[in-house]
């Protein structure tokens, strides 16, 4: 089986990625390039500026890894790339190179969905955290689990199962509309902070009354008139809905409404405009009260709060229905959001008022990076479960349906 090595390229939104990863478990060399000082002054993801950055950084990027990694492609056993979810343009981007490197050099193509890839993040990071604690036979999963993928683009539930050396996946809930980090960056544009929203809202939360404004979620309800059929929204066009249980549904959009009517409610308007040129002229979340007082009066730091609390409650709800609904022992929770600091401290915490292990990736596997890509794509290899030179992007891709 060679050495075991496989390269990973992950292009699925704005960051360009590659990394080597050993047999599924020990991360080699990991390097991401960030597109965020270009779609900043947006205020989002802009599809054809992503997809020139990846154009532009695949190549560099890549060789990086290699470099840092202390392999040459001749050393490699396979490439592993991201084929979906994501922006049709920049997945494209990696997809080509990756066929390319496969072609050129003879090696096997695998083809790893996004999502997956999230889940095995935190794989990963339990495989390399026993292996330094001395443990070298790693952790062995048996039952199923509970995992939440949650970020920018996704809110999804899922069971994930271990069986014959492989993950299997059941999709249990996820977002009808926004996913939990999109209206984290809307609501931060609201306020007129930085982009990404998440950092602003997580460290500015922290000096605000988690109490002080009411949010709330609605209950969601299968749509008879729809017979089954995946609602028009952006965010269900691969899942069926009506048939997922309702207790694991997700719906962000309204919390998103609701904090612009309090914000107009509340005359809020104007110090956000005003707040844009300090952030845009450099301003970095704040560390300390002082700091965030000069940036932000006490009742938005107060709505700030109760914003991500509300979030972070509705999340853990859902999740912790889905634990007993399995009767699940264990959860992963991963994706961007899983970066969050209240998110991380009130799962740990009911985790444990539970009975429940919970798990989480490092701070930098919870954003996109190539090292889950290339750790998701280790069993497949070990099945031989390859791509053909004819992949495509697929942006709707889905994951246990």
């Amino acid at each position: 089986m060679g050495n075991g090595l496989i390269l990973g390229i992950e292009s699925s939104c704005d960051e360009t990625a590659a990394a080597v990863v050993e047999r599924g478990e020990r991360t080699l060399s990991s390097v991401v390039a960030s597109q965020i000082a270009t779609h900043a002054r947006y205020g989002g993801v802009v599809p054809e500026l992503a997809s020139r950055e990846h154009l532009r950084a695949i190549v560099p990027v890549t060789r990086a890894a290699l470099a840092e990694a202390g392999c040459r492609l001749e050393d490699l056993d396979a490439i592993a790339v991201t084929s979906g979810p994501g922006l049709a343009g920049a997945l494209l981007v990696g997809i080509t190179y990756a066929k390319a490197l496969a072609f050129a050099r003879g090696l096997p193509l695998i083809a790893v969905n996004h999502l997956e890839g999230h889940i095995h993040a935190v794989l990963l990071h339990e495989k390399e955290t026993r292996a330094e604690a001395g443990n070298a036979q790693g952790l062995s999963y048996e039952e199923a689990v509970v995992a939440l993928v949650v970020s920018g683009g996704h809110t999804h539930l899922y069971r994930a199962r271990p069986m014959n050396g492989t993950w299997h996946y059941k999709l249990m809930g996820r977002t009808v509309d926004d996913a939990a980090g999109e209206a984290y960056d809307k609501v931060a544009k609201l306020l007129g902070l930085g982009y990404p929203g998440g950092p602003w809202i997580d460290a500015l939360a922290r000096f605000g009354n988690a109490k002080a404004v009411p949010f709330s979620f609605a209950q969601i309800k299968p749509k008879v008139h729809l017979a089954g059929k995946a609602p028009r929204t952006k965010a269900a066009k691969t899942a069926p809905i009506a048939e997922l249980d309702p207790r694991f549904m997700f719906s962000f959009s309204g919390i998103k409404t609701a904090v612009l009517r309090h914000v107009e409610l509340h005359g809020m308007r104007a110090e956000a405009e005003a707040r844009v040129p300090q952030v845009q002229a450099g301003a970095r979340p704040p560390l300390t009260s002082e700091d965030a007082l000069t940036l932000c009066s006490q009742p938005v730091l107060d709505l700030i709060a109760s914003f991500q609390h509300a979030v972070v409650g509705d999340l853990m709800k859902k999740t912790f229905a889905a634990v007993e609904t399995l009767g699940a022992a264990r959860i992963l929770v991963t994706g961007g959001v899983a970066a969050n600091r209240e998110l991380r401290a009130r799962f740990t915490a009911e985790a444990a008022r539970r009975g429940v292990a919970v798990a989480f990736p490092t701070l930098a596997l919870s954003t996109d990076n190539a090292a889950m890509i290339a750790a998701a794509a280790w069993p497949r290899f070990v099945a031989g479960e390859f791509a053909g030179l004819d992949l495509s992007a697929d942006p709707s891709l889905a994951l246990g349906r």
